[in-house]
């Protein structure tokens, strides 16, 4: 497990509240576009980051990390796992304070890269699962 109890909440509640969800496009039958969702029911603002820079959820999309003109809190990352690596490192690069790999979505190098540059991640989990466990 790539992320212990304590890392998640520490992530969900004092990391920050502007997640930018990659991969989030307005497609509703994919799982981005629920779990986004959820986040902003839960007080997060959203910005969603997919090639097509679409506004989802009333929020303006941006094409790439790097396009977001303001800080980010938590990168929360929906794709393969074999490009979730580079999506890590631009993370850290943005100076996001965490790093949020969803279900099925696995570097163990990316995870070590990014923790040994101090910044907090969880890998193989859904923030749209943990968050409502909060109040438990």
């Amino acid at each position: 497990m790539y992320g212990d109890e304590a890392t998640i909440r520490k992530i969900l509640t004092e990391s920050g509240d502007t997640w930018a969800v990659v991969g989030l496009s307005t497609n509703p039958s994919r799982a981005a576009y629920g779990v986004a969702r959820v986040l902003q029911r839960f007080g997060k603002r959203v910005v969603p980051v997919h090639p097509k820079a679409e506004t989802v959820h009333g929020e303006p999309g941006y094409a790439s990390l790097a396009e977001i003109p303001f800080p980010v809190d938590v990168v929360d990352v929906f794709v393969n796992s074999d490009l979730a690596g580079a999506v890590a490192d631009e993370a850290v690069a943005k100076g996001a304070k965490a790093v949020w790999f969803q279900l099925d979505v696995v570097d163990e190098d990316a995870y070590a890269r990014t923790r040994a540059q101090g910044v907090d991640m969880v890998m193989d989990r859904c923030p749209a699962i943990e968050i409502p466990r909060l109040d438990r």
